[in-house]
């Protein structure tokens, strides 16, 4: 090689090596900003009052029994409110309630008006992710209101939460059950603005210790933080979109139904490859129904499988706390600040989630 030739070969191997040092120096992933959308100052919304409009909305499936509507208006009348069927509620385009545009229709027609007063979606599905972009957000900031739901409504409340600051509620549909389990914490929550500590009931019945409602606690310790989750399939879906709300300095809440375990597995991978995990406070896990190993050589049990990702992160976590696909459950306000105590298995609000 011609000295002139090799001079220039030294000179470029030189650059590649001081330039493959600096990229060494880069700082790490950990110090990063935090993944998803920067946090915005937390909005409660009006409690619901007796007499109170609440929207109905379907933002995902399609209802294929008339009852359905039914049974949630005369729920709601139960409760003490007025039922308002959205323009689109029964609208159907394949398994979606709707269009993406009619359904966000509704959601929006329900936040431009001032004789309504909440929403409420009738049920799930799938979708919701679909109408993300169509919702108006800068509306929704300007007129807060409840609204609620759970399941594939994960979407709507950690989007809205992310891009709006409003304090949203996973809790019952308006076409749920209403035992009243479920009618006690959701009108303490959003109409009797009640500062709430969530705690699994204890009942024995006849037997010599409880076999319903036990926590498992991953780690013990105290968390304080904002709010975050629901569903993971919806969740994980909503990874790198500007509708997935920030967990750092966050206690995550997690469910889901119907899942194989591996796909469990991979959802929790998302989340955690995705970052989200890095700043949390604090977990807590509700059921994970019907979620089975499927067919297949084996299986990590969903124990081994909530250890592999939360055991490493050395902060509060406790599972089986009483939200999700089950007929009795919690409403959890995304949004507010709460303190989980992974020891007693609690949720405490720090503040009313209504104003």
């Amino acid at each position: 090689m011609p000295a002139a030739s090799r001079r220039a070969f030294s000179a470029s191997l030189a650059t590649l090596l001081l330039g493959s040092n600096a990229l060494a120096q880069v700082p790490s992933a950990q110090a990063a900003p935090a993944p998803g959308a920067a946090s915005l100052p937390a909005v409660r919304p009006p409690s619901l009052k007796p007499g109170d409009t609440i929207g109905l909305i379907n933002p995902s499936g399609a209802g294929f029994q008339i009852q359905r509507y039914e049974q949630a208006t005369e729920a709601l009348a139960a409760l003490g409110f007025r039922a308002r069927e959205g323009v689109n509620l029964r609208a159907r385009y394949g398994h979606f309630a709707g269009t993406d545009s009619q359904r966000a229709a509704d959601v929006n027609a329900f936040f431009a008006d001032d004789t309504v007063h909440g929403l409420l979606a009738v049920g799930g599905g799938s979708g919701a992710t679909r109408i993300l972009p169509l919702l108006d957000y800068a509306l929704i900031a300007r007129k807060p209101k409840v609204i609620g739901g759970f399941s594939d409504m994960t979407a709507l409340l950690n989007g809205i939460h992310a891009r709006t600051g409003l304090v949203t509620f996973h809790g019952p549909f308006a076409a749920s059950d209403w035992n009243e389990f479920d009618v006690q914490h959701w009108h303490g929550a959003v109409a009797d603005a009640r500062a709430l500590t969530l705690r699994n009931p204890q009942e024995k019945a006849d037997q010599l210790v409880p076999r319903e409602g036990r926590i498992r606690t991953l780690r013990a310790g105290l968390a304080r933080g904002r709010l975050i989750g629901g569903n993971l399939a919806v969740l994980a879906a909503m990874v790198g979109s500007p509708y997935m709300p920030s967990c750092a300095g966050a206690v995550l809440f997690l469910e889901d139904t119907n899942e194989y375990l591996y796909r469990v597995d991979r959802m929790l991978s998302t989340l955690r490859n995705a970052g989200h995990f890095e700043r949390l406070a604090g977990v807590v896990l509700g059921a994970f129904t019907n979620c089975t190993p499927g067919e297949g050589f084996g299986s990590l049990t969903l124990d081994e499988i909530f250890d592999d990702y939360f055991l490493p992160l050395k902060l509060p976590v406790y599972s089986g706390a009483q939200f999700g696909h089950i007929r009795r459950k919690f409403t959890l306000p995304v949004g507010l600040d709460v303190e989980l105590d992974a020891q007693a298995g609690t949720l405490r609000f720090l503040s009313a989630a209504v104003s």
